[in-house]
């Protein structure tokens, strides 16, 4: 299995020059059917930008288009859009075989003194990881991606269940050395949508867009676990719209995030 560590550090910039596109291989272990699992294609996104811009402020909102499939050997075209005093947004591209898989567009922005300061997304009151049982069928299971993290059922309910559409789980990369920004981003969109906890059999899904503010950087030295609750809100016409939070052990708010599901059962 290729590790999230082991992945990034094979990425290589294609050419040399500031906008030259990158390189990276993504092995079979990190698929969801015959794409790249959308958190790694989001994830690598940030990556790309964050080498091209080691110097630009946090990030602070990402809107991501899962465009078409992409597998194997992808490159990352990188390209900013606008810099301000406090500010850069810049737009990616992952594009693989087929053309453009996802296309990004990255917020960065500068911390700011401000009188103004509110935070209302509390964190649900749950067992510890250790309490809690394995989302995934065999502790592993689902599509090749899914063998990349830990995954404990905290609340909410399973796909296919017929109960409400929402999850509340325990998520963490395998790999210890899995920290950064980028790796938070991939580990933000590991479960199925919550619409499948109302489907009659198993059947396809496809994420469509994903709007994610980041809002709280974790602890670096915390165990890794991070608390997701997912949300489908609509389920209609063959799409769905879901709700995205995620939380460290000690109830800080790291992610809050939307996507456009489309279903076909």
């Amino acid at each position: 299995m290729t590790s999230y560590t082991d992945l990034l550090a094979a990425m290589t910039a294609a050419d040399t020059g500031f906008t030259a596109p990158m390189k990276v291989n993504v092995t079979d272990d990190w698929r969801q059917g015959r794409t790249t699992y959308g958190g790694l294609s989001a994830a690598l996104c940030v990556e790309a930008a964050q080498r091209t811009f080691p110097d630009a402020p946090p990030l602070r909102s990402a809107q991501f288009a899962f465009v078409g499939p992409a597998a194997g050997e992808l490159s990352i075209q990188v390209k900013p859009l606008r810099q301000g005093k406090s500010t850069l947004f810049v737009a990616v591209d992952l594009v693989g075989e087929q053309g453009v898989a996802t296309h990004g567009v990255l917020t960065f922005g500068a911390a700011r003194a401000s009188v103004v300061a509110y935070s209302e997304v509390p964190r649900p009151t749950v067992a510890p990881p250790q309490a809690c049982e394995p989302f995934f069928p065999g502790e592993r299971g689902g599509p090749n991606f899914t063998g990349q993290f830990e995954v404990r059922m905290a609340g909410g309910a399973r796909p296919l269940s017929g109960e409400a559409p929402e999850y509340l789980l325990w998520i963490r990369h395998r790999d210890p050395a899995a920290r950064s920004l980028s790796a938070l981003v991939a580990l933000a969109d590991t479960p199925p949508p919550p619409a499948m906890t109302l489907f009659p059999t198993f059947g396809p899904i496809s994420t469509m867009t994903w709007a994610l503010d980041i809002v709280g950087l974790p602890d670096a030295k915390d165990d890794g676990w991070r608390l997701l609750r997912s949300r489908a809100e609509t389920i209609a016409d063959g799409y769905s719209t879901q709700e995205m939070h995620l939380w460290d052990a000690a109830g800080t708010p790291l992610i809050v995030a939307r996507q456009n599901v489309a279903v076909f059962i």
